[in-house]
């Protein structure tokens, strides 16, 4: 049966609502146009009640639907209005249903509410979603020259989510909307691709419009000039006349009209195109000639040079945007170039990449701090995530710099003229970490952290330890003593490659660094780091809004990849095919595979350098969100392997997501250096046990596979998977799911719980060291977990500094490994150990 808006338009979704009443913070009006039937509005149990969405334009309507919870409307009506204050009946009721209704309707109107006059039940009104269809209002108001910027590539200063982001401000749709966080200032801006005559702009401004903004051209991206300004805008629908040029046109907003953000349904650019011709289509993917590598780094990259006005305004701006944005879209990459720095303190928040352009730390030199700590959440420092220090040296104000950091949050290739705290000010609790290359001339001080891995690197001293420190290659590490004191220290690390890293060559020019492969390595590899040094040109420098159809054209025509800062919404994976290609990401720059797709596939190639980005599993079921080598590969690439680095990847926390397995390493030889694979027990999205599922945080197939800081966190069933010879871990962190409901939920056949870690019966040959694992089954404290590792009984497979914590009692492990090992008891948060198995 065809429904009644089978043909029609849902206007409604994340659009602006509001409510009568709320019956609490967890049921707001927004939850009833997101799109997301586990959300839902409630209002307080009295009558009249009503819910009114703002569709941001006179729209025709030929359809409601309504799904009730089960406290519904026994009558109520819909009604529209053009100005919110006076309303129209176009349905009334006095025999509500509940259920999931579909009202033929006949208005129009830019507002449309339900009115409830009586309930059903002793509760209140409650909607899992208010859904209006028909057709938008009409054409835009009259704008001179060629519709330029629709389909183009924008980008934006900040999203409020993931439903707004920028590119829907040059969709051509008005159902469609970008808005920003609620904070001056912000600004949107579109790509034309060409410098372009700008004749007029239009704004199709959402109710959250700008008091005070102004249009502007750039050539470059990064200086503007102005072609018109405002303090008293209107809002609503906007069309201005202005006279300039530039490839880059953006508004900047200065100052709100109201407490919300920016929010524009379309902004649209007019007028003759470069070549005298235009475009209303969005550009095509494929022009027939070769794509071209290097270009400007975006708008959110901020490089700087000892001469640049205001640096800490700047880098303050930043960070009050940043500070708890913990699952917000904004993402910054601050380049300093070579020089001295006096008197800065860079406080680095969310998504927030800091490093220096110099070809060695030293050749950029801050005398002030870098600093991370937890005043936006009391003192707890467990959720600073995503954020990183790399290529500077820094000589802190009182001889330490402070880095309380959690995890996916790298400290790489610096020099710190000092000590380093790794504890907040107030020393609460901390979950890091890691650090690389780096030269520390005082004393490190973990304080609080629960554990840490530090790799090649040279100290002067650690303080004390909590459950678990890993060192490897580093001179003056404190020497083994696990259990009692809690450190694991190899003298070096086997194979170790550093991430590659952007810096500007002799001639002043963008280049990659790409540093060679060392082996049984042990201290910093600068400043004479033997390696590649490989110009901008030589990649594809990829902007927000591009297609994953134009990135692997790029790849394919022997580009590497650059993604600059920003959010990429992919439909096809991103293949990786050529050997030794770099894909090097910038402030965070995050990949989300839409439809389901894996996000990125690299080939079973030589030499293949992923680094320094994140992997968002989408609301699709992805197989794998990264894979490395096509499963069966047999080929050895033990002189030059894949190496992965600071590739985090996470299922839920930002959107809804979810996946199968994570990520897949079905290539030999392959090396992870430093990687967070996180199924999220918490964010702005909803998170449960089967709202973002994923049964496999990292599924190992290929043989002589090397992990070097390996976190990896609340997946249902094994968060590491290892079905390849010889494999090695040096230091691994693990939370078990906190959500899972009950003991039957985690049974596998006779045994309580999936390990952490499982290595598959038929494997030989495999070793670890600095293996821990928690759990904090909050949903079920009473769930046993039989052991946190599980591995052959044969003398190829050997583990060292093995534990097992029971974090305040939520839920026990009966043993460490297999059937060896002390178990765990109580609420005091005590380590099990095994130092040595077999």
């Amino acid at each position: 049966m065809r429904s009644a808006h089978a043909a029609d338009t849902l206007l409604s979704q994340g659009k602006t609502v509001t409510a009568s009443s709320t019956e609490n913070a967890g049921t707001p009006a927004s939850a009833a146009v997101d799109g997301n039937t586990g959300t839902r509005w409630s209002s307080a149990a009295a009558d009249p009640q009503w819910l009114q969405v703002d569709l941001g334009a006179t729209d025709t309507i030929s359809s409601v639907t309504l799904n009730w919870e089960t406290a519904y409307g026994k009558a109520f009506k819909i009604q529209t209005s053009a100005d919110g204050t006076n309303w129209t009946d176009v349905y009334s009721t006095t025999t509500g249903t509940g259920g999931v209704q579909t009202l033929a309707v006949n208005g129009s109107g830019r507002y449309v509410r339900m009115y409830g006059t009586a309930r059903a039940t002793g509760y209140g009104y409650s909607l899992w979603e208010f859904q209006v269809y028909g057709s938008t209002g009409g054409s835009t108001p009259p704008a001179a020259g060629t519709l330029l910027s629709q389909g183009r590539t924008a980008t934006a200063s900040s999203t409020e989510n993931a439903g707004t982001p920028a590119s829907a401000a040059v969709d051509g749709n008005t159902g469609t909307r970008w808005s920003s966080a609620a904070a001056d200032p912000q600004w949107l801006q579109v790509d034309l691709g060409a410098t372009d005559t700008i004749s007029s702009v239009t704004l199709n401004w959402e109710s959250a419009y700008g008091k005070a903004f102004k249009i502007q051209t750039s050539a470059d991206g990064t200086n503007w000039t102005d072609v018109y300004s405002t303090t008293t805008g209107t809002g609503g629908n906007q069309t201005l006349n202005v006279s300039g040029s530039g490839r880059y046109v953006r508004v900047y907003g200065t100052a709100r009209a109201t407490g919300y953000g920016y929010s524009l349904w379309e902004f649209q650019v007019y007028g003759t195109a470069g070549d005298g011709g235009g475009t209303t289509s969005p550009p095509p993917t494929d022009t027939g000639g070769p794509i071209q590598g290097g270009g400007d780094l975006g708008s959110n990259v901020k490089v700087f040079d000892p001469s640049t006005p205001n640096i800490q305004g700047q880098l303050d701006t930043i960070f009050q945007q940043q500070e708890s944005n913990q699952f917000g879209d904004a993402r910054y990459q601050v380049f300093f170039k070579p020089g001295t720095y006096n008197g800065l303190n860079d406080q680095v928040g969310f998504y927030t990449s800091v490093s220096g352009l110099g070809k060695n730390p030293d050749d950029v030199q801050i005398n002030g701090d870098i600093t991370v700590d937890a005043g936006w959440f009391n003192g707890n420092a467990t959720q600073n995530f995503w954020r990183s220090v790399e290529n500077l040296a820094v000589k802190p104000v009182n001889g330490t710099d402070r880095w309380a950091v959690a995890q996916a949050a790298p400290f790489r290739r610096v020099h710190v003229q000092g000590g380093l705290n790794l504890a907040p000010a107030s020393y609460g609790w901390a979950s890091g970490g890691y650090i690389a290359d780096s030269k520390i001339d005082g004393t490190v001080g973990p304080y609080s952290q629960q554990q840490w891995y530090t790799r090649d690197s040279s100290i002067q001293g650690w303080t004390n330890g909590v459950w678990n420190m890993v060192f490897s290659g580093v001179q003056g590490a404190p020497a083994q003593g696990f259990p009692n004191p809690v450190y694991t220290t190899l003298n070096t690390t086997p194979e170790s490659r550093e991430k590659p890293y952007m810096y500007l060559d002799g001639s002043g020019n963008y280049a990659v660094f790409v540093p060679n492969l060392r082996t049984n390595a042990s201290g910093v590899s600068w400043p004479n780091t033997p390696g590649t040094s490989i110009p901008l040109s030589q990649f594809y420098v990829a902007k927000p809004g591009v297609s994953a159809a134009t990135i692997n054209a790029a790849l394919a025509q022997g580009l590497n990849l650059v993604f600059t800062p920003g959010i990429y919404h992919v439909d096809q994976p991103i293949n990786v095919t050529r050997a030794n290609t770099v894909v090097l990401g910038l402030g965070y720059a995050t990949v989300v595979p839409d439809n389901g797709v894996d996000a990125i596939k690299v080939s079973d190639v030589d030499g293949v350098r992923l680094a320094g980005f994140l992997i968002d599993a989408g609301a699709g079921n992805s197989p794998q969100l990264l894979q490395v080598g096509a499963q069966g590969s047999t080929a050895s690439h033990a002189s030059d392997p894949t190496t992965i680095q600071d590739v985090f990847v996470r299922v839920g926390g930002a959107r809804p997501a979810q996946a199968q397995t994570a990520f897949e390493i079905n290539s030999n030889d392959v090396i992870i250096d430093h990687t967070w694979i996180w199924r999220a027990d918490h964010g702005s999205a909803p998170t449960g046990w089967t709202v973002n599922p994923a049964d496999i945080g990292l599924k190992v197939n290929g043989n002589n596979v090397l992990a070097t800081g390996l976190f990896v966190e609340h997946f249902k069933k094994y968060d590491v998977e290892w079905h390849g010879q010889n494999g090695r871990t040096i230091f691994f962190q693990n939370e078990k799911a906190y959500d899972a409901p009950n003991q039957a939920a985690v049974q596998n056949g006779s045994i309580r719980g999936f390990a952490a870690y499982k290595v598959d019966d038929n494997v030989t040959t495999h070793e670890g060291w600095g293996l821990g694992s928690y759990c904090n089954y909050t949903a079920d404290p009473t769930i046993i977990q039989d052991h946190g590792f599980e591995a052959p009984a044969t003398s190829g497979i050997k583990f060292h500094d093995l534990l097992v914590v029971s974090l305040g009692g939520m839920g026990q492990y009966a043993h460490v490994i297999n059937n060896i090992g002390p178990g765990t008891s109580g609420t005091g948060t005590t380590p099990s150990t095994v130092t040595s198995y077999p």
